[in-house]
């Protein structure tokens, strides 16, 4: 596995204002079809706090409801492409998770432990489409355990070379699973999913969002309203004007708790390590 590389202040900006383009590019898409996505996570305490990024995170999510999520994988190929492309299983068939990336076109961009992934690269911006859960509690807690399986055999490509010992052995089970097996159970869900059902939602291939903030209770930690995803607002976002949630106020409690205090110096992540970047305009890192 390789060695973890920093980035110069410098650089570090540049990552920010790369992802800066492919979210402009892709707002433009959006607002052309009228199809709907918010700023979310860390992306949206940002626009609220900072007008921006986070200072430390170069890190950039949308969130969008299923439907919204289906009908811009449509539209997506009218990007454009000296910009960005927009990547998920359909697309790339190595790419492993289940929510979607904006690439940015002629960079690199890989995490230390995924080295050996077949699937194409590039400095990105997640995209995760929220599907309906089901209406009772405990049948999202029995939805999050079989999804935090799904989610197992789909890391376990990773896994199986970060492991060692039993688990080394566990993951190279799982990874001999087809991963078609995996989406086509994902689908299930998919195909489910509309907009106008009273159902709750979150994004199946990526741990529940209400479990980040413990206190949050245990009929609301699996799922989290559809208005956070329909009723929007403009925000301004380096100098831009991008969409999130009206009902920020409830979204960044429930996601971090007293959003406006600043978390300690040690607590501040940047983005998650990387072996190999590369931007457009500049040789390889490595």
């Amino acid at each position: 596995m390789s060695k973890a590389k920093e980035l110069t202040p410098e650089q570090f900006r540049k990552m920010q204002l790369t992802e800066l383009d492919m979210l402009v590019e892709f707002d433009k898409v959006c607002r052309k079809h009228n199809i709907n996505y918010v700023l979310f996570g860390g992306s949206l305490l940002g626009a609220v706090r900072h007008k921006g990024y986070i200072p430390w995170d170069d890190d950039a999510d949308i969130g969008m409801l299923r439907e919204d999520y289906d009908t811009f994988k449509k539209y997506a190929s009218e990007m454009n492409s000296e910009i960005c492309y927009f990547q998920d299983h359909d697309t790339d068939p190595e790419y492993r998770w289940g929510y979607g990336k904006l690439r940015r076109t002629n960079t690199i961009y890989v995490r230390v432990g995924q080295e050996h992934l077949k699937n194409k690269t590039g400095i990105f911006v997640d995209v995760f489409p929220m599907d309906d859960v089901p209406l009772s509690t405990l049948g999202q807690i029995v939805q999050d355990r079989k999804v935090y399986c799904l989610r197992k055999i789909l890391w376990s490509e990773v896994a199986r070379v970060q492991s060692t010992g039993f688990m080394k052995l566990w993951y190279s089970v799982l990874a001999k699973i087809p991963v078609e097996w995996v989406f086509s159970r994902l689908n299930k869900y998919a195909v489910k999913s509309k907009n106008i059902t009273p159902n709750r939602v979150r994004c199946l291939s990526f741990p529940a969002t209400g479990t980040l903030y413990k206190k949050n209770s245990l009929k609301t930690r699996y799922s989290m309203p559809k208005s956070w995803f329909t009723n929007r607002a403009e925000y301004l976002f380096e100098g831009r004007l991008l969409y999130s949630s009206k009902e920020y106020d409830e979204v960044l409690k429930y996601i971090y708790g007293k959003y406006m205090e600043l978390p300690q110096k040690d607590k501040r992540e940047q983005h998650s390590p990387f072996s190999k970047i590369k931007f457009q305009d500049e040789e390889m890192i490595v």
